[in-house]
């Protein structure tokens, strides 16, 4: 048999049509009658097929359905993802800034240098100096034609110079300045000798950040202003203020004292901080 008669054959046994009937069984009344090939069934099945396969992807791809199919994630989920990625960054960042915020208090508190914010900065900022960069002809011209009107402006116009420079600071306790600040010794404040159970006030208006004892400082007591002033008071024989109160400039918050074993007799040992620096309280306050 030649290949000619095989492929005929083969294509004429699938367009070969069946007659496929459905009768009654005591009747034998024909119901339905179909004249069917393979052809003809395999195309039906095919494009059944075809139909369920697209259906389905479509229903899959439009449909919230898709959720349940492992790998698939929503649109919201991942936009609430997202934005809890964003958020836990924003948290960690923020809990940082407190952490070292408490740290520099804690720092204050014992009488050590604080950490500066400015000493954060990544290895791979490169700082340049004037002498590694060279100055053009018409940057010369710009640097001292600004220079020429900066001469004379002695006013400083910021803001917060202005704030700064218009604070009133009440003066903590009556009584006599027996040692003064004095950085290069450590002493970061000023020690006021007064009479006893005098009470000791807020210089200004702010909230109580720490209020504890200390083995080094006794009974301490610390208060945050606004400009990031802070204000310390030490050896305190009585708090008045809890952690988190809420005070006014004048109010009372501790009682003289001479607690710590830093103390050599009831006084008050008065610390200003300004920018998480120590700052001379006599250039602020009339003792």
């Amino acid at each position: 048999m030649s290949k000619e008669t095989n492929k005929q054959s083969f294509w004429g046994r699938w367009r070969f049509k069946y007659r496929f009937v459905v009768q009654n069984s005591d009747t034998f009344e024909e119901r339905l009658v179909f004249k069917l090939s393979r052809l003809n069934v395999f195309l039906v099945v095919c494009c059944l097929f075809s139909v369920l396969i697209g259906g389905t992807t479509l229903i899959i791809a439009y449909s919230p359905l898709k959720e349940f199919i492992p790998g698939y994630t929503s649109t919201d989920i991942r936009r609430n993802i997202f934005t809890l990625n964003e958020l836990s960054d924003s948290l960690a960042h923020e809990l940082e800034s407190r952490e070292r915020y408490l740290q520099n208090i804690r720092n204050i508190i014992r009488g050590v240098p604080v950490e500066d914010a400015n000493t954060n900065v990544n290895d791979s900022v490169v700082v340049f100096t004037d002498s590694q960069v060279q100055r053009s002809a018409e940057d010369s011209l710009l640097r001292e034609r600004i220079e020429e009107e900066e001469r004379f402006n002695f006013i400083n116009t910021t803001d917060e110079f202005k704030d700064i420079e218009s604070m009133v600071f009440f003066k903590p306790i009556n009584g006599i300045v027996t040692q003064s600040f004095d950085q290069h010794s450590k002493h970061y404040g000023v020690d006021v000798v007064s009479k006893e159970n005098e009470v000791i006030k807020s210089v200004l208006d702010g909230v109580v950040v720490f209020s504890s004892w200390t083995s080094e400082a006794g009974h301490v007591i610390a208060v945050q202003h606004e400009h990031n002033f802070l204000s310390v008071y030490k050896h305190n024989s009585m708090l008045l203020k809890e952690q988190g109160d809420m005070v006014v400039f004048g109010d009372p918050i501790a009682i003289i004292g001479n607690s710590g074993k830093f103390s050599s007799g009831p006084h008050l040992h008065f610390e200003l901080w300004h920018n998480n620096r120590a700052v001379n309280p006599e250039k602020y306050i009339i003792f």
